[in-house]
């Protein structure tokens, strides 16, 4: 059995389990702690970051990575096009979408860790050691997160002129496409890296990131939120979700 080494609330984590969704491959999805997580990544693959996906003996990091490997080993629902121009167009707009996912992780969890203690719940877990001394974990989680992903004022300003940026490129990029798909006219690689990246902006029902009703970030938070979800960017991801992610495995993992 496959398993894919997540913390739940990654956007990153996401797309990789939207990739093995895609593939329609069985897999299970296994929480790690943040910050704990470093020595088990590093023992296995050398670096110190998740997603990382368990094959029989292959172990494979990066969500881009795992991407490649998915396709190389389970070609079936091809992630890539075998048109060189239409491959190089796919593998630039991932790598435009993962900057802008870093960007959208510090600026969303500048916003939840500030104003929103769900986020916490979910990644200690329902049960556990974490759970059961809870006074004390969540505290040390959020300055774990806090130091590890830069959460000061300067890095989240940043960020946010960043995403920027990254938003309106991809938005002009999805016009240029005639807004149906990114590369060509079927769901591939570039649609499941834009669509994951910013779907903690979109609060997309069914995702870790959809909120229960009666709770709201701040109102810069729900102001870029309608902004987003005015542009054809924004009603693509939404679209997308709605229509194309099917998942298989329940995102809360085990």
């Amino acid at each position: 059995m496959r398993t894919l080494y997540q913390f739940p609330l990654s956007h990153f984590c996401e797309k990789a389990r939207w990739l093995l969704d895609h593939k329609e491959l069985d897999y299970v999805a296994h929480n790690l702690i943040p910050g704990v997580h470093r020595a088990f990544a590093q023992l296995k693959t050398g670096q110190n970051r998740l997603p990382i996906l368990r094959d029989q003996e292959h172990w494979i990091a990066d969500s881009t990575k795992i991407a490649l490997y998915l396709d190389e080993v389970y070609p079936e629902h091809s992630l890539l096009r075998s048109d060189v121009q239409q491959r190089d167009l796919a593998l630039e707009i991932n790598a435009q979408a993962s900057e802008l996912g870093m960007h959208v992780r510090r600026w969303g969890l500048a916003h939840t860790l500030t104003e929103s203690a769900e986020s916490l719940d979910i990644m200690i877990g329902e049960k556990g050691y974490l759970r059961q001394f809870e006074k004390y974990s969540k505290p040390i989680m959020k300055a774990i997160l806090s130091r590890g992903y830069q959460l000061n004022s300067d890095k989240v300003a940043e960020s946010k002129q960043r995403m920027d940026i990254l938003v309106d490129v991809l938005n002009q990029r999805l016009i240029e496409n005639h807004g149906r798909y990114f590369v060509g006219e079927r769901l591939g690689l570039a649609d499941i890296a834009v669509c994951s990246m910013l779907a903690p902006l979109l609060e997309i029902a069914g995702t870790p990131w959809e909120k229960e009703r009666g709770e709201n970030l701040s109102d810069e938070f729900m102001q870029y939120k309608t902004f987003l979800t005015n542009l054809p960017l924004g009603q693509y991801v939404l679209r997308i979700y709605q229509t194309e992610r099917n998942a298989r495995v329940d995102w809360r993992g085990v």
